[in-house]
């Protein structure tokens, strides 16, 4: 397994309380949902829904990823390699579908967010979470370059405003908002990503000053 699948899963670990008990308080299930969870990493969100749900899938791109998830599984959780923007699934397919931190690493957010909307049923409930870029579209962009020289996966940090605009263009309500504040320690964050070198180096020179996250947790019915 990579230092970086390694990471990820070590950091779902340390995260795994603070997510089930925001899960509890945002989402509400009769226990008895198909849920879906796209861009599933090493599995953090599917393994929070496991206990409050039937079934849960989980769809990760990354095949190192997606063993790393399906060795921790589960017993009511399916693992699978996939693309979030172009699931296999049919129509209504799912009672919940989610996505935690995964818009700002996928080249097009708009088709994953309407293949979300696709595959959920109406009446359904979606959840996005995803790191927010501030408003002024330049500080968004100096925000996207320093992430994406931090871990070349990033694509764009989007703002309240774009993720609004996503939700609004597939008819999604929506129901619940929070933004929580995370402090990072840069060396910290660096490391997370396995920067190191001159990566490292380019990187910490476009670190915006005092960097602290801002995190969108969206409830959205369907």
């Amino acid at each position: 397994m990579s230092g970086n699948a390694e990471r990820r899963a070590a950091l779902q670990r340390e995260r795994a309380a603070a997510l089930a008990e925001r899960l509890e308080r945002l989402l509400q299930f009769d226990g008895d949902e198909r849920a879906l969870d796209v861009g599933a990493g090493a599995g953090a969100l599917a393994f929070a829904l496991a206990p409050r749900v039937r079934e849960v899938v989980a769809v990760e791109i990354d095949e190192e990823l997606a063993a790393r998830a399906r060795a921790d599984a589960p017993a009511n959780v399916e693992v699978l390699v996939g693309d979030g923007e172009h699931l296999p699934f049919e129509r209504a397919s799912f009672d919940f579908a989610g996505t935690l931190r995964t818009l700002h690493h996928t080249p097009r957010p708009e088709l994953l967010v309407a293949e979300l909307a696709r595959v959920t049923r109406p009446g359904g409930t979606i959840l996005v979470v995803d790191q927010l870029a501030p408003a002024d579209p330049l500080v968004g962009l100096e925000l996207t370059r320093f992430e994406h020289a931090r871990d070349p996966s990033t694509t764009r940090v989007l703002a309240d405003a774009d993720l609004r605009g996503l939700f609004d263009s597939n008819s999604l309500k929506l129901l619940r908002e929070e933004v929580v504040h995370e402090p990072r320690d840069l060396a910290a964050y660096l490391d997370l990503a396995g920067c190191q070198g001159d990566a490292r180096e380019h990187a910490q020179s476009l670190a915006p000053s005092g960097y602290e996250a801002v995190v969108g947790w969206y409830v959205l019915s369907r």
